[in-house]
C-alpha cells in the first residue's frame, strides 16, 4: 500500500509556471506539492543564456531555474522530483495523482507539464543523439556534430556547440531555407566551422562499434545522397505539448494544447493550467512565471469558494 498525501493544490511539473504557482500557492496559505517527472526547471536548463527576464539581463537557465527552486524551496512546499505519475484522475471534487511511491490527493489542481522536444526517429538508433547541447555537448569538444534543424534553437545551440571547443557543425534543414534570426545564421557562418544544407534530411546513421561514424544525408530537391563523417547529433526539431498524462480527460485544441480561460480555469473545474502547456500566441519564460500567478490566484479563489 502506498502511502497518501493530501494538500490543497498539486502542481504537475516544477518549470517556471509550476514554481511560480507554488511561490503564490504558499503565500496564500495553500499546502501545495510540486510532482516533477524529470528535474524541475524544465526546459529552461537546457537554455544557455536568457537575456528576456526581468532583473536579469544575462543569466544562464540552470542558475535562473535553481534561483527560482530556492525560492519555492525557502516558503517550504515540497517538490518530488523524478517521480513518475502513473496516474491521474481529474474527475470528481478530489483530484488523485498516484506515482511510483506514493498517492497524492487535492481538490484543486494546476497543470504545468509544459512541451517536450521532437525525437529525432531514424532507422539506425545510437546512443550518441541528443537534444540538449547544454547537457550533452561538452564530450564533443574537438569533434565534429550534425545539427538537425534550421530555427533559431539550432543556430543558438550550434553557437553554443562551438564555444565548447567542437570542431565542426554540419547543419541540415528539410525546407528550402533557415528559419533562425539572421544575425544568428551570419554569426555561425562567420565562424568558419559550420556548413549548412537546405532540403535535406537524415536518412540514417551509420553505427561502428557502438560509436556513431557518419550520418547519411539526402538532398530531397535533387535525390543526391551522401555520408557525412559526425561524431554526434544534436536534433532541434521543434517541441510539442506533454499532455500524455490527462490527454483523455481534460478539452484540448487539435495541436493537444489547453485552452484555459483568462483565469487558466480549463474545462474540468477545480483544475487550472500554467506555462507552455496553454494555447497561446508567445511562450516565453515570462510568459510562463504569469500563467503560474494567475492558475495559483484563481486556485486558491476555487477553493475559497467552495
Amino acid at each position: 500500500m502506498k502511502p497518501e498525501h493530501h494538500c490543497d493544490c498539486l502542481i504537475l511539473g516544477g518549470g517556471p509556471a509550476g514554481l511560480t504557482a507554488a511561490i503564490y500557492a504558499a503565500r496564500a496559505k495553500l499546502s501545495a506539492v510540486i510532482l516533477e517527472s524529470n528535474i524541475t526547471g524544465g526546459l529552461v536548463n537546457s537554455t544557455y543564456i536568457v537575456e528576456n527576464f526581468p532583473s536579469y539581463p544575462s543569466i544562464h537557465g540552470m542558475e535562473l531555474m535553481r534561483r527560482m527552486r530556492a525560492h519555492v524551496d525557502g516558503l517550504g512546499v515540497p517538490v518530488e522530483e523524478v517521480c513518475a505519475v502513473e496516474r491521474l484522475d481529474l474527475a470528481g471534487k478530489v483530484k488523485t495523482a498516484e506515482t511510483d511511491e506514493a498517492v497524492y490527493r487535492a481538490p484543486a489542481v494546476i497543470l504545468a507539464t509544459g512541451r517536450k522536444p521532437v525525437a529525432l526517429e531514424t532507422p539506425t538508433e545510437c546512443d550518441q543523439v541528443h537534444h540538449c547541447a547544454i547537457c550533452d555537448g561538452a564530450p564533443y569538444a574537438g569533434k565534429r556534430v550534425l545539427v538537425a534543424g534550421g530555427g533559431n534553437s539550432a543556430f543558438d545551440e550550434s553557437l553554443y556547440l562551438l564555444s565548447l571547443g567542437v570542431a565542426h557543425v554540419t547543419l541540415i534543414e528539410v525546407m528550402p531555407r533557415f528559419f533562425a534570426a539572421a544575425a544568428a545564421q551570419e554569426a555561425l557562418f562567420a565562424s568558419g566551422k559550420a556548413q549548412g544544407h537546405t532540403e535535406t534530411r537524415l536518412v540514417d546513421l551509420e553505427v561502428t562499434g557502438g560509436r556513431l561514424t557518419a550520418a547519411l544525408l539526402e538532398n530531397t530537391a535533387t535525390g543526391e545522397t551522401w555520408r557525412e563523417p559526425v561524431d554526434g547529433v544534436f536534433a532541434f526539431l521543434g517541441q510539442i505539448p506533454n499532455n500524455a498524462l490527462f490527454a483523455e480527460q481534460i478539452e484540448l485544441t487539435k495541436a493537444g494544447y489547453i485552452p484555459a480561460a483568462v483565469d487558466m480555469a480549463t474545462s474540468l473545474p477545480g483544475v487550472f493550467a500554467a506555462g507552455d502547456i496553454v494555447d497561446k500566441p508567445f511562450r516565453q519564460i515570462t510568459t510562463a512565471v504569469a500563467d503560474g500567478t494567475v492558475a495559483a490566484l484563481s486556485a486558491e479563489r476555487f477553493l475559497r469558494g467552495r
